[in-house]
């Protein structure tokens, strides 16, 4: 195996476990905001502190896949 083939095999790994990666924070967020709804639906009066405290939690969990995009291309 010669070295060209070896990096072209290494930047396909790399974007498999990107990809992997993104999985997480894409249901997280699908429960999050999921769930947000359905709170809003129930007890509307509350709606603007579940908005605030759903926009915190998307924060956090984009933070999540950004490290994973960040981690894809620190690590070798």
């Amino acid at each position: 195996m010669d070295v060209t083939n070896l990096a072209e095999l290494t930047g396909n790994i790399g974007t498999v476990g990107y990809g992997l990666a993104a999985v997480g924070p894409g249901i997280g967020l699908g429960i999050l905001i999921g769930k947000t709804i359905e709170g809003m639906a129930r007890q509307p009066e509350v709606s603007g502190q579940l908005r605030t405290t759903m926009f915190i939690g998307v924060a956090f969990v984009e933070v999540l896949a950004l490290l994973g995009l960040v981690a894809g291309f620190i690590v070798p």
